[in-house]
């Protein structure tokens, strides 16, 4: 291979890892579950419009998808959306219940029949939502979270634990629709029910938390509606992440009273340790312990990075399964002695995993990891600690060019993006992403930060951002960054931000207020905090400001403060800006309101598109996202990369 090796710029280097084929690998398997003897679960179809399909696993090791396009199994309640089917085998054969991404209706379906709704379309607000359902045949009913808009506006709904008869009857009648639970939170997560059938356990919390800041974990007796509510754990300063019944009937949850989230057994800690076995609830029936009928616990857990292991609650001893993956998803299914997970690592994209309990083995069983291109290709990331303002650590992971192919000439380093995650509660995880290849294998660093506040570290981490957002996000990103500089891995002269989201803020924010980058792009961004707060987004995040920022009407000033479209004339670095249309958490007035600022300063490019809402799901738009991205880099930074289409900058 030596001799083959060419000498070229940065930037330059030919690669095998085009954005069809980056596209063609976005997203990752989601909810898991059993049905009978076999795993299902959700796959993203990037080539299907964007839509998220329903997986099944026979026995023969086959598998297939449950329903043809373009039937899209995902829900939008909270518009993060959650758990989106549940399944059982009644009579022998498979029943399961699922919500279409069109109509948010739940429907029953039988695999060789159609799909039947069970519940009415609604005329107000998008639809009656569900989420989290639990599927109880003997009931003939399914339990779940119902999301019902009571006017136009995103803050008119209301959110209750409902009972859907499985007959049908309620397919166009909302009355025949059973409310279970009083409308006593704004937000609650899918209910549990005991072993026994008498009690059922459920989390709640209200405005203005965050379920990472303050949930409560709520038990009530089981009879025609759920009675006797009455909060078990959990308050405005402790986050209860997940609740599950063990088979003995105690009450296992992982609460974050110790600054770290840890599991209990009905109030007595099980494994105490500085580390997470949970995490930030951003979706309804996010899993990261499900309970074995032996008494064991299948436990996703670690700091920073996690792994899958199994609990056992006597001793407090965990025993991690053995395998490649670094990286493992909130989500967990048990049947018998086997757990199902969802694991990833740096050389293997997330992939459906099933552990056997009895011998300790783990292997692949389905969403298999492929590699599309040969791995020399494929980035060698370095885990990395940097000291940030006030000696702060900041945690983050550094993807250095890397091409078997190719060296740079000396001299010069290479040219780095810095990515900042969304949420901003969320983290970067460790785990082979081919857009991240994409640029790597042109010979463009990337560095990803997991800044104050991200999840992963304990809560003390995560609080660092409490109203200090804008602030702290930006300096370690920053600092990150020109670390990188002085250290000589980076040019200083060739630094770029990126992220969607909140990390579009951070993006946003960090052109608008330091000097650190020669250019940046912004995807879906919060960027005028005054209108976000006053409606412009939906009701889940409605009142996230106030820790992330401050009370409005205590700190009034800090809302225009820190809004880059308040201060667009301070961005002097060119950017590109990318939108869904469709986007309702955060909406295309907020891009189009900033650009109305920017006319004729700065050589930017804004791309618009239809049909893709907070997250971009469609073949066609990742790759033109990703191209524009790198056509930018190359014409601030001088690269000269082939095949890319050129991005139109204009003031």
């Amino acid at each position: 291979m030596g001799e083959n090796v060419q000498t070229l710029p940065y930037g330059s280097w030919p690669s095998p890892i085009d954005a069809a084929l980056a596209a063609a690998h976005d997203g990752q398997p989601e909810y898991v579950g059993f049905v009978g003897d076999e795993v299902w679960w959700t796959e993203p179809r990037p080539a299907e419009g964007g839509r998220r399909a329903l997986v099944r696993r026979r026995a023969d090791g086959t598998q297939e998808p449950v329903l043809p396009a373009p039937w899209n199994v995902r829900s939008r309640v909270i518009e993060y959306g959650g758990r989106p089917w549940a399944g059982a085998v009644v009579d022998g054969r498979p029943l399961v219940v699922f919500v279409d991404f069109a109509d948010q209706r739940l429907y029953r379906y039988e695999p060789g029949g159609v799909p039947r709704p069970l519940t009415p379309l609604s005329p107000v607000g998008g639809g009656l939502r569900w989420a989290d359902p639990q599927l109880l045949p003997g009931r003939g009913e399914v339990w779940c979270v119902l999301e019902e808009f009571t006017g136009d506006g995103p803050a008119d709904v209301r959110r209750v634990l409902a009972a859907v008869p499985l007959d049908g009857s309620a397919a166009q009648d909302r009355d025949a629709v059973r409310e279970l639970s009083d409308g006593a939170h704004r937000f609650v997560t899918g209910p549990r029910l005991s072993p026994d059938g008498r009690r059922a356990a459920w989390l709640g919390w209200d405005h203005p938390r965050m379920p990472w800041e303050g949930t409560e974990l709520v038990v009530a007796d089981v009879g025609t509606v759920l009675t006797g509510a009455r909060t078990v754990a959990g308050g405005p300063e402790e986050s209860i992440a997940q609740a599950d019944w063990a088979p003995d009937g105690s009450l296992l949850y992982a609460s974050d009273r110790s600054g770290w989230w840890n599991l209990y057994r009905d109030g007595t800690p099980l494994c105490p340790r500085e580390e997470e076995f949970g995490g930030p609830l951003w979706k309804l029936g996010h899993r990261w312990f499900t309970p074995l009928d032996s008494g064991l616990i299948a436990v996703v857990h670690g700091r920073g990075a996690t792994a899958l292991g199994i609990l056992d609650p006597e001793s407090g001893e965990v025993v991690d399964a053995a395998g490649p993956w670094t990286e493992f998803a909130p989500t967990l299914a048990v049947h018998g002695e086997r757990v199902v997970a969802v694991g990833a690592s740096p050389r293997s994209a997330y992939e459906v995993v099933e552990l056997d309990t009895r011998t300790g083995r783990a292997r692949v069983i389905g969403a298999e990891h492929d590699d599309p291109v040969d791995p020399a290709y494929y980035p060698e990331p370095q885990i990395r600690t940097f000291t940030g303002p006030a000696g702060r650590e900041i945690h983050a992971h550094v993807y250095p060019p890397h091409n078997p192919g190719c060296v740079a000439p000396g001299g010069r380093p290479a040219p780095y993006v810095i990515w900042a995650h969304g949420g901003p509660t969320g983290r970067s995880p460790l785990v082979l992403d081919l857009e991240i290849a994409y640029f790597t294998s042109r010979g463009i660093g990337v560095a990803e930060v997991n800044y104050g506040g991200s999840a992963g570290y304990g809560r003390e981490y995560r609080e660092r951002l409490r109203e200090q957002w804008g602030l702290v996000d930006v300096e370690d990103c920053a600092a990150v960054a020109l670390a990188l500089a002085d250290e000589g891995t980076a040019d200083r002269d060739r630094l770029a931000v990126r992220g969607g989201s909140a990390g579009g803020w951070t993006a946003a924010v960090s052109l608008a207020t330091t000097d650190v980058y020669a250019c940046g792009t912004i995807i879906f961004p919060v960027l005028d905090l005054a209108a976000w707060a006053d409606g412009e987004t939906h009701d889940f995040e409605s009142h996230y400001l106030e820790s992330l920022v401050g009370p409005r009407e205590e700190v009034p000033g800090r809302y225009t403060e820190r809004s880059p479209t308040e201060h667009a004339e301070q961005i002097t670095a060119p950017f590109l800006l990318l939108q869904g249309l469709d986007d309702v958490i955060c909406p295309p007035a907020q891009s189009e309101r900033f650009l109305a600022r920017m006319a004729g300063r700065v050589r930017h490019a804004y791309i618009a598109f239809e049909g893709e809402g907070h997250g971009f799901r469609r073949a066609e738009t990742l790759v033109r996202a990703l191209e524009s991205e790198l056509s930018l880099y190359t014409q601030v930074f001088g690269l000269h990369p082939p095949g890319i289409p050129t991005l139109e900058l204009a003031k």
